[in-house]
């Protein structure tokens, strides 16, 4: 890493670790606690403020935010995932939630995420926010083959990096602190979180993110936890009551800007680019989620609609499963509406008759299986 490259800022500076074999390393200070924002990045969080205050307000007048609380999230994890580089598709994750055929590689990352998102709010009702809980949540995030090198669960003990694969410490993009600096930085970013707040939520939203994505506390998977950990908080300060922000389809589509907008607080204490960045992210997706939710929500009444024209019984009450699981089969809507295997069934086949559902009938084991193809329309539409 060139250290010439990194100024010394109120974020930290870059300096060669001692010893014979001393290496250059960026150093971060504490996280300020206050910090200046530009005119016109108080214009951007005045509409990401207004943005999040809709979306919220949306999610506490559905009578059930986890018809779409449950889609979202999965929807997060894919972004959030593919900005580390898989391939798996949002029919594929749902798919394979359904059937109960082995997971590949990369739905496997996308399904630990969406665990470790669940497990992150279900623990927040006993668990503050802290190293203790993001430690857990990462043994989540790595669960399965892939993670099980990253050691789950465990601060780093030696020195990782960021540049082109196969590179050098040396030759490194990006060095984070040596692992002996990890206890104090991280004890500072959780007393910043649970400070009385002298910033507005979104702007401590992202420096958090940012100060966890510096200092790398893990050997894998840093940055999806760190993209996690922007929703826990905003549900933490209660500016989000259930996770329907997906900031991470905004990144993915910007991958190389939102990484070079944190490099540059790194590199030149540049808050403002990094700020605007995160601030523009917040807008464009809670209007985004806004918008998706009253789609769905409108769809949601049209189905009842025609079914409750059309027949009773189990096939009412499977409408609202179809959006919280869009690709559903008889086991499942057995044990999700209590109901025996005959007419879960019926029920299936009743919504595939009034145009609800699609089946698809090659599943494991010759397992049927129906989707609802305009609900993952509306889910998977990059608009």
């Amino acid at each position: 890493m060139d250290a010439d490259r990194y100024a010394d800022t109120i974020f930290g500076r870059a300096r060669r670790t001692v010893g014979r074999d001393g290496y250059v390393a960026y150093f971060p200070r504490p996280v300020p606690r206050n910090v200046p924002i530009s005119s016109a990045n108080v214009m951007l969080l005045a509409d990401a403020e207004a943005a999040l205050g809709r979306l919220a307000g949306l999610v506490r007048l559905l009578p059930d935010p986890h018809l779409l609380s449950r889609p979202y999230t999965r929807r997060e994890a894919l972004a959030s995932t593919r900005i580390e580089g898989t391939q798996a598709s949002l029919l594929e994750v749902f798919d394979a939630e359904t059937s109960d055929q082995a997971l590949g590689p990369d739905v496997e990352q996308v399904v630990s995420y969406v665990l470790a998102m669940e497990t992150g709010l279900e623990r927040l009702k006993t668990l503050p926010l802290s190293v203790q809980l993001i430690r857990e949540l990462h043994g989540v995030v790595l669960a399965g083959l892939r993670g099980r090198d990253g050691q789950p669960g465990e601060l780093r003990t030696t020195q990782n990096w960021i540049g082109a694969a196969g590179a050098t410490i040396e030759a490194a993009i990006f060095v984070p602190p040596p692992p002996e600096e990890l206890e104090s930085l991280l004890g500072d970013l959780e007393r910043f979180v649970h400070e009385e707040p002298q910033l507005p939520p979104l702007v401590q939203a992202a420096l958090v993110h940012y100060q966890f994505e510096t200092i790398r506390p893990f050997l894998d998977g840093n940055g999806r936890l760190g993209r996690l950990l922007i929703v826990l908080f905003l549900v933490v300060r209660d500016r989000l009551p259930a996770p329907l922000l997906y900031l991470s389809s905004y990144f993915e589509t910007r991958r190389a800007e939102y990484h070079e907008a944190l490099q540059g607080v790194r590199e030149r204490g540049d808050l403002d680019t990094w700020l605007a960045l995160f601030l523009d992210g917040v807008r464009t997706q809670s209007v985004d989620a806004v918008v998706r939710a009253e789609r769905l929500t409108d769809l949601r009444a049209r189905y009842r609609s025609r079914v409750q024209a059309a027949t009773r019984g189990a096939a009412i009450r499977l409408v609202d499963l179809v959006f919280e699981r869009p690709v559903v089969n008889s086991r499942f809507v057995e044990g999700r509406l209590g109901i025996s295997r005959p007419s879960a069934l019926n029920a299936l086949r009743q919504l595939a008759e009034l145009g609800v559902l699609i089946e698809i009938p090659d599943g494991p084991r010759g397992q049927l299986r129906w989707y609802a193809n305009e609900v993952l329309t509306i889910l998977m539409d990059e608009r």
